[in-house]
């Protein structure tokens, strides 16, 4: 008998909180790299996507070679080959994008969990679009965070020029969160799933690499990352005994109504969770507590 958490024909939601000491847990590029805020709240936000490159990064690490493992979205590998694999390797002529599209969703681990757009640019050949059953909100910050930035000097300028006139040191910065607890949720369609025959090793992968992501994925601008809870409510069904939104407020984390919180500890005395209150047909599984 499968666990609850690991049946592929299940619908699944989650709630997972992730926490950041003296870093940048998501830069946001369209403001010099500082840590993403809300500037009406102040609460601060990591996007779905940069996760999804955590957990693509940590599954390709510990499934490296086994088959229907591989990344569609790889860093540093463009997307059209990819797709014309499912042509030249997965059999598929012209005009079978069905075909190709059925040996990319086998093929590749992240086109069967997440989905993706396989049709990019003018290709004849392509293999349309996937639903994907696994999908990740954006994590949103308790209280509201602190942003700052610490000016930094490096010993080994740029240009040897440089050197020849005295200067020694280059100047830079890191930003950083002193510290943020972020909470996110996640949603896993069996229905969906069934068609993309997702199976109970993939769904054991994405757990593993959920859990397991920050601590493959150290840089010292992210400082101290970590996963502090997930909480997976695991359906009798397909389609679900219960709204998503319903189940997600039996878990409850008082702010502190400050950004003044420094370690995970000023949070631990204000996580509530309701198990009583879980309906019937729904099973609650805290993978990380």
């Amino acid at each position: 008998m499968t666990v609850a958490h690991l049946d592929p024909t299940r619908k699944h939601d989650y709630v997972f909180l992730i926490d950041v000491k003296d870093g940048n847990p998501n830069g946001d590029p369209d403001a010099g790299g500082m840590p993403r805020t809300d500037p009406i709240t102040g609460q601060g936000l990591i996007t779905d996507v940069a996760l999804k490159r955590k957990i693509r990064n940590t599954v390709t690490l510990i499934h490296q070679g086994q088959p229907g493992f591989e990344m569609y979205v790889e860093q540093g590998v463009a997307l059209n080959p990819q797709i014309q694999r499912a042509y030249t390797e997965g059999g598929a002529k012209e005009g079978e994008t069905a075909t190709a599209q059925e040996w990319m969703i086998r093929n590749f681990w992240d086109v069967r969990l997440f989905g993706a757009v396989m049709s990019v640019g003018d290709q004849k050949k392509h293999a349309g679009k996937a639903r994907g059953p696994m999908q990740l909100t954006f994590s949103r910050s308790i209280d509201p965070i602190t942003p700052l930035e610490a000016g930094i000097t490096r010993v080994a300028p740029n240009k040897p020029e440089d050197l020849a006139k005295g200067k020694v040191t280059e100047m830079g910065n890191k930003h950083y969160v002193p510290y943020g607890l972020y909470r996110g949720h996640g949603f896993y369609s069996g229905a969906l799933g069934a068609k993309a025959n997702v199976t109970p090793k993939d769904l054991a992968a994405y757990w593993q690499a959920l859990t397991m992501m920050f601590d493959h994925d150290r840089a010292s601008s992210r400082g101290e990352m970590a996963i502090r809870g997930l909480y997976v409510f695991s359906h009798d069904d397909a389609y679900g005994q219960a709204p998503a939104h319903k189940l997600f407020d039996l878990i409850r984390i008082k702010p502190l109504g400050h950004s003044e919180a420094r370690s995970w500890d000023d949070y631990t005395d204000r996580i509530s969770i309701d198990e009583e209150k879980v309906p019937t047909g729904v099973t609650l599984t805290r993978l990380i507590d």
